[in-house]
């Protein structure tokens, strides 16, 4: 039978990252999205969090947590509702560590893993979108070829987040054996980091994209087999879709209390029954992107199957918040299209979630 009632714990962090979020996130994201870039107090609070750390063994140097997707995708939904942009940020050293946590060797965890557990905040980041009209997550065309001892990659990468600052980059790829990750080190010969992407939305996140003219790095740099590849995607997916839910929600919320504060013709304009529906719509649309995510994490969780109902929460979850910031938009008239008003800020995030693969994991 499935329950999603939250244990203790779950309920403890879903209100700690909520309190981050109001507290600390959302008073900050729109100056994060007018200027491109996080101040450093936001990354030091977010370090202390143990966003990062919280999953890393205790053998690394972490806290040991057990990896829950139902746990992530609360926490997720939280810290999307302060600001996306910021909690893109904060999570993506988490693109490097968990895929290592998961699928890692013991070598490749003892080498990397304990970089992410000091007072200094780290950073990792994971390369995975491609930038192609085509682009198939299942069917990667960036290239692993082996060469004796090592591997020569091949490709293009796109909205590789903090690639700038990363002190370790995952590349996933496809290999003759199927899919695959490679750790890549900065610097490495035929790597090339190009400019800083200008992107609608996420201002606030640094994305970048990546050449790979026969980059070669060592059989020991693969992430475990290629099996674990698609059970990654999974949470990736859980991970989107759950950030969606959070967009979505601070846009509901915010339309929802300006309906009850504008008045017109004597009356606040949430009587009105067409702002009224669309309200309704709007409530209905966001429970419904939570329960299909919290599904596909409780399935992770349980080592069930889970890409069906994960390809589903985020198709759903990317359509559905599109939907639920335009609404938005619309209840607050032209408001809703001046910058006084934040709900232009999540209508261009809610954009992207169609593109989003990789951006996050669960």
């Amino acid at each position: 039978m499935v329950n999603f009632k939250p244990t203790e714990e779950q309920e403890l962090v879903r209100e700690t990252m909520a309190s981050f979020a109001r507290e600390i996130l959302r008073p900050r994201a729109r100056e994060a999205d007018e200027t491109g870039g996080v101040v450093p107090e936001v990354v030091a609070r977010g370090w202390e969090l143990g966003l990062v750390q919280s999953m890393i063994p205790e053998a690394q140097g972490g806290y040991g947590d057990a990896r829950s997707a139902l746990t992530s995708a609360l926490l997720l939904e939280e810290l999307a509702y302060g600001d996306l942009a910021l909690a893109l940020h904060l999570l993506t050293p988490r693109l490097f560590t968990v895929p290592l946590v998961v699928a890692g060797t013991p070598a490749q965890r003892a080498a990397w893993l304990p970089r992410f557990t000091t007072a200094e905040v780290a950073v990792g980041t994971a390369a995975f979108v491609e930038p192609d009209w085509d682009f198939d997550p299942t069917a990667l065309a960036t290239r692993a070829e082996p060469a004796g001892a090592d591997w020569v990659l091949h490709g293009r990468k796109c909205l590789v987040p903090l690639a700038d600052t990363a002190i370790g980059l995952l590349v996933y790829a496809t290999a003759p054996d199927g899919p695959a990750a490679f750790i890549v080190e900065p610097g490495a010969a035929g790597l090339t980091i190009g400019e800083r992407e200008k992107n609608m939305g996420i201002k606030a996140l640094a994305t970048y994209g990546l050449t790979l003219d026969g980059v070669r790095v060592p059989a020991a740099s693969r992430l475990g087999d290629g099996a674990a590849v698609p059970a990654l995607l999974d949470a990736s997916r859980v991970a989107i879709a759950a950030l969606a839910v959070g967009v979505a929600r601070a846009a509901f919320d915010y339309a929802r209390d300006y309906a009850k504060e504008r008045r017109a013709f004597g009356q606040a304009i949430a009587q009105k029954q067409a702002i009224a529906f669309k309200l309704a719509d709007m409530a209905i649309e966001i429970d419904s992107m939570r329960l299909l995510a919290w599904e596909a994490a409780w399935r992770i969780d349980r080592g069930l199957p889970a890409t069906r109902e994960a390809v589903l929460a985020k198709d759903y979850a990317a359509r559905a918040a599109l939907k639920i910031t335009d609404d938005a938009v619309q209840v607050l008239g032209g408001h809703g299209y001046i910058r006084d008003h934040m709900v232009e800020l999540w209508l261009r995030d809610a954009r992207g979630f169609a593109t989003f693969d990789g951006l996050a994991i669960a």
